[in-house]
């Protein structure tokens, strides 16, 4: 596809430079803005909708006379700069291949939207409005789709199509049949643009390009690639599941539960036709490997056959339609991989065709299964005379499905028939053709006679009601455009068909569109299918009865095998999900713990290690003088551990875990880190609090607070622990081997106080030059706390409730309340200061968070946790939202002045006796230590209500006694 970007200096004083980014935000911005209008337009919400494809299509209709003038191939091409820094610009461009497309995109689209105004007229206004705006949404992506050049753009608004496609098909979330048909879709629409998403890499990879254009002019960018065979299996499978080719078709039929404008536009314009798209976009460079080519051609035909015989036994009016779509695909793939410019002719007036009366045909047997609540063939008849004008314009699309003249379809069948017959493929294609058109020509007799003209005595009920305009403008309008196309053939040869088959051919060529060939074996073949398909039609029901009986033809479907397939990937799911998240923290962290040990173990066994050659070398041990303190603490730590891990008591554990953390602590200490040791510190404490306050609440079991019994000390635990210590061990001796790079330290200890003015290296990282990781950090904290307080919300839970005669509730100790009264102030002092020096002396936001809520945890302590709720004044979950905006608003002044978000700004306050430097560091640090204490008290706080709730049916204490708890309490 050699084509070529050619401008007009006329073009460019009608056209803004970009006339085509401005479309598309349009599209966007009018469907984001039916959401909030449509649901409150009334009767009115179909025509309003409408508004935009209309515009949006006599918008594109004004490129027509542009891209059907001029030698070569004309195409326009306008840029958007997107994503800079990974060379992702939004290129787009209109040929006449796109513009076929938008022209069907845009013109269906509008009658889609007419048509489901009234489809929906009698169901609530919300739903009316959330689906004409989500048939809005899906027209601006395919738009999008079909004119990015950019692959990586292509693929983001391919995959949006996948998913907006998911929301209509399931529209009606109360159907099983809908929800399942909708997952289905886009399990395989998105399975397979993951493959997609991997073919496009590797080609922007190997070509050093995304531009489609570029590629498609030197298609041995890529297919002289060693990939290039992991590249085309890639995009095939893209393109393959999209068009629901075999052995993937089956999701297009089930995608019936749609309602029928979805349905209607699905298979007509839109999303099925992408596959076909890719696959003609990249078809110069597929095609240069005649592999590639047998596999497009065998696809194809294949899914033709498939879809005629599936055809053949369905009995829903739209189930039958589907299958007949599915088959069309099928022709169209196979049409892509034949040679020759004919093949380009068939492509382009062939998706004319179909658009054309597949739509009008779909919407025809929406008005009938709205008007009658009637869904299979033989349940419909003698509808004509409560329905004229559906009848009328499912007669004249279906004349134009059997290729019978003077339609549009005939026009174009007869050059898919020449472009087989000039291939290479010749006698097996034509002979497929042949048998298959034959089918559609029977599906196009049933459909158009049966639900209007047929006798049927088991169709007793009236119509609900007859023909609205709404749904009736659709049918007729494509119907009538099918006869007007045929009839002045010259139109679209010219305008439409000509200008896409030029396009997909890459060069300039006569293209020839005419109702009249004379005698040709293109006109015998037609006639051979009209005979056959009339024959179809006369012996439906004893042909159709007959292939129901066979059992044999399930098979074909491959639903049953994805069924399958799918129920096993989540019985996996549920296996591993009880294996591994069962409820006991040892399985967590003996899987953790297991994973970490053996990726050390294989960076061990992969060479990754340093040594010196008589072992592994440790430099600084030898030299440095032993501290003994030092090793009196890491004897400390490790007594702590082993403590932790052997004591029965839960009491002494949590001794023991707090004497390692502190001397953990005192080691980062004593070796120059104190702003890690404050942290240590601070986390230790809050632990054993928030442990502690746990522990009061549970009720005493025999001589002590047990963890586990001696029977669950198991031997695997030792083995487990040892070889992670092991791992670690020599892990840490390696690096400790290699040579200390201080490029990045120096860089910091030069840069800290000249460019971000403070002489804490610690604190200037985290709030200055990494700022938007400790953004991103302290939104997790957030996050996570929400997810808390909403996991732990109601204590609805069965409670592990104290003994008769205890008292979760009783008074503190007057030493306990009155040191802890004293402390809580002492700790929002010392929590302040240390947030307001951490610039230039160890401490900051988080430290003084973390000091703040250890006072809050000890004040819930002693007095209960309202206590410490009160005097924390807000909500915690309000403290963090503040403490996330401040944060956000600090870097706002930076993305203004220096247009870099987060880079913080400072200002001198001279107050006589001395100047004050201040920046947006400190708002920063503010947002991180509000951020922290509202974390960590929305936890504290919810723990503590769920220690304390009621058991389900069972009335809180306190509310039944009132002050006489307290009272026994105190007295206990």
């Amino acid at each position: 596809m050699n084509s070529e970007t050619f401008e007009i200096p006329a073009i460019a004083a009608l056209l803004p430079g970009d006339a085509l980014p401005a479309l598309l935000l349009v599209a966007f911005l009018g469907a984001a803005l039916g959401f909030l209008v449509l649901a409150r337009a009334g009767r009115w919400a179909g025509p309003l909708a409408a508004v935009l494809p209309a515009g949006l299509f006599a918008a594109f209709v004004g490129y027509v006379p542009i891209l059907s003038a001029g030698e070569g191939v004309p195409a326009i091409v306008q840029t958007v700069s997107w994503v800079p820094s990974l060379g992702i610009d939004l290129v787009l461009r209109l040929d006449g291949f796109s513009l076929l497309f938008v022209l069907m995109i845009t013109g269906i689209g509008t009658l889609v939207a007419l048509y489901a105004g009234s489809y929906y007229a009698d169901k609530p206004a919300s739903d009316r409005g959330r689906f004409l705006s989500y048939i809005l949404l899906f027209m601006s992506a395919m738009l999008s789709t079909v004119l990015a050049d950019n692959l990586i753009v292509m693929f983001v608004f391919w995959e949006m199509t996948s998913l907006i496609s998911f929301f209509l098909i399931g529209f009606n979330s109360t159907s099983a049949e809908a929800r399942k048909a909708a997952l289905q879709s886009l399990v395989i629409t998105a399975g397979g643009g993951l493959a997609l998403f991997g073919g496009l890499l590797l080609i922007g990879m190997e070509a050093g390009t995304f531009s489609l254009m570029a590629i498609t002019q030197d298609p041995a960018l890529v297919s002289a690639s060693p990939w290039f065979g992991v590249i085309a299996t890639l995009v095939l499978i893209g393109a393959f599941t999209k068009s629901a080719q075999f052995p993937f078709h089956f999701w297009l039929p089930n995608a019936m539960q749609a309602p029928t404008p979805a349905s209607a536009y699905l298979h007509s314009a839109t999303m099925v036709k992408l596959g076909v798209f890719l696959l003609a976009r990249f078809d110069p460079v597929l095609s240069t490997s005649h592999a590639v080519t047998l596999v497009i051609v065998g696809t194809g035909l294949l899914t033709m056959l498939v879809s005629a015989v599936l055809a053949l036994r369905s009995e829903g009016v739209k189930a039958i339609l589907a299958y007949s779509t599915v088959a069309s695909l099928g022709l169209l793939v196979t049409l892509i991989g034949l040679d020759g410019p004919t093949s380009s002719v068939g492509i382009a007036g062939f998706i004319l065709a179909h658009a054309l009366y597949k739509a009008a045909l779909f919407f025809c047997a929406g008005i009938v299964i709205h008007a009658t609540g009637a869904t299979r063939i033989r349940d419909l008849g003698a509808l004509f005379t409560v329905l004229p004008l559906t009848g009328i314009a499912a007669i004249l699309a279906s004349l134009s499905m059997a290729g019978l003249p003077p339609f549009v379809g005939f026009i174009a069948k007869e050059y898919v028939f020449e472009a087989k017959l000039d291939s290479s493929f010749a006698a097996v294609v034509t002979m497929v053709a042949v048998i298959v058109n034959s089918v559609l020509v029977a599906i196009a007799g049933i459909v158009a006679l049966r639900p209007f003209f047929a006798r049927n005595p088991a169709f007793s009920g009236k119509p609900k009601h007859g023909e609205l305009p709404g749904m009736t403008t659709g049918p007729v309008v494509l119907a009538l455009l099918g006869v007007f196309f045929g009839l002045f053939a010259d139109i679209p040869q010219y305008y439409i068909v000509g200008p896409a088959a030029v396009a997909l051919a890459g060069t300039p060529f006569y293209v020839s569109f005419e109702i009249w060939h004379g005698l040709t074996p293109m006109l015998a073949l037609s006639g051979l299918v009209v005979a056959t398909g009339g024959v179809l039609v006369w012996k439906w029901k004893p042909i159709h009865d007959a292939m129901n009986r066979l059992t044999f033809i399930d098979r074909l479907s491959f639903e049953k095998g994805f069924d399958a397939l799918f129920n096993g990937l989540l019985q996996l799911a549920r296996v591993t999900t009880q294996t591994l998240q069962n409820g006991r923290m040892r399985t967590y962290l003996s899987v953790t713990i297991a994973v970490v040990t053996a990726a050390l173990v294989y960076a061990i066994l992969a060479g990754g290690l340093q040594s010196d050659g008589r072992g592994f070398a440790m430099p600084g041990f030898a030299g440095d003088e032993v501290r003994p303190y030092l090793a009196l603490v890491s004897l400390l730590v490790a007594a702590g551990a082993i403590v932790a891990a052997v004591a029965r008591s839960m009491v002494v554990s949590l001794v023991g875990v707090g004497l390692a953390g502190y001397g953990i602590a005192i080691l980062f200490l004593k070796n120059g880190a104190p702003d890690l040791a404050l942290t240590q510190f601070l986390v230790e404490t809050l632990f054993v609090v928030i442990v502690t306050a746990v522990l009061v609440k549970l009720p005493a079991i025999g001589d002590g607070l047990r963890s586990y019994s001696r029977l669950d000390l198991r031997p695997g635990d030792g083995v487990l622990s040892g070889a992670f210590a092991l791992a670690l061990f020599v892990v840490l001796l390696s690096i400790a081997a290699k040579p200390f790079n201080a490029t990045v330290t120096d860089y910091y200890a030069a840069k800290s106080l000249t460019e971000a003015f403070g002489r804490n290296v610690v604190n200037v990282i985290l709030v200055d030059f990494r700022a938007l990781d400790t953004l991103g950090e302290i939104a997790v904290v957030a996050f996570a706390a929400i997810a808390a307080w909403s996991v732990l919300a109601g204590g609805g839970g069965k409670r592990i409730s104290a003994p008769s005669g205890d008292t979760a509730r009783a008074l503190p100790s007057l030493i306990f309340a009155t040191t802890a009264r004293l402390f809580f102030v002492l700790m929002i002092a010392v929590s302040l200061l240390a947030l307001f020096r951490g610039h230039n002396e160890p401490g900051g936001g988080f430290i003084g968070g973390l000091i703040a809520s250890a006072g809050f945890a000890v004040l819930a302590l002693a007095f209960g946790i309202e206590t410490a709720r009160k005097r924390l004044v807000l909500h915690p979950v309000v403290w963090m939202g503040i403490g996330l905006v401040l944060a956000i608003v600090s870097g706002l002044p930076g993305a203004v002045i220096n247009e870099s978000f987060l880079t913080h700004q400072w200002a001198e306050l001279n107050l006589g006796f001395t100047t004050l430097k201040l920046g947006t560091t400190y708002l920063f640090d503010i947002g991180v230590y509000l951020t922290v204490v509202g974390g960590v008290l929305a936890f504290l706080i919810r723990v503590q209500q769920q220690m304390d709730a009621p058991l389900p049916g069972e009335d809180d204490p306190l509310a039944a006694t009132g002050n006489s708890m307290q009272t026994k309490g105190a007295s206990a």
